[in-house]
């Protein structure tokens, strides 16, 4: 957690391609990348290299929250993704770059996430403390086999 930045590592019991929807699909955003506590509005998503996506995290007690958005950057479907985090708010200022990686494993899939250029106004441990939260609603959301019915 130097240098503004955060790296998170699992491994899910999920196929790559349900995770790389998760992280595609702008419904399963909403589901899971907002830490506990907040909601999510997904205002825009085009998931495509140049294409951009925008949201919005609501805190659910006090009704305040900010916005972002960015651009893809690289797509590689079920294996890799990066893409930009620019806030809406100027007291926040900076690009971060994430990125993920999906390996597919015997058991699931190995996660990989790196997060960089975090804004010094917010704290890398609550940067950090907030993925380990959403990757928790993740696996909450992509482990499950459920059947058609």
């Amino acid at each position: 957690m130097e240098n503004n930045s955060v790296s998170l590592h699992r491994v899910l019991k999920a196929e790559p391609e349900k995770i790389y929807r998760a992280f595609t699909d702008a419904n399963a955003m909403a589901s899971w990348i907002p830490p506990y506590g907040f909601l999510c509005v997904v205002h825009s998503m085009d998931v495509k290299i140049g294409g951009n996506y925008s949201m919005s995290f609501i805190n659910f007690s006090t009704g305040n929250g900010h916005s972002f958005g960015g651009t893809y950057r690289e797509l590689k479907p079920n294996e890799f993704i990066k893409y930009t985090d620019k806030f809406d708010d100027p007291n926040l200022p900076g690009e971060m770059i994430t990125s993920v990686w999906l390996k597919k494993l015997s058991c699931g899939t190995e996660l990989k996430i790196t997060q960089e250029g975090i804004p010094s106004a917010i704290p890398t441990e609550m940067c950090y403390l907030g993925w380990q939260e959403s990757l928790e609603k993740l696996a909450k959301l992509v482990e499950p086999q459920i059947p058609d019915a």
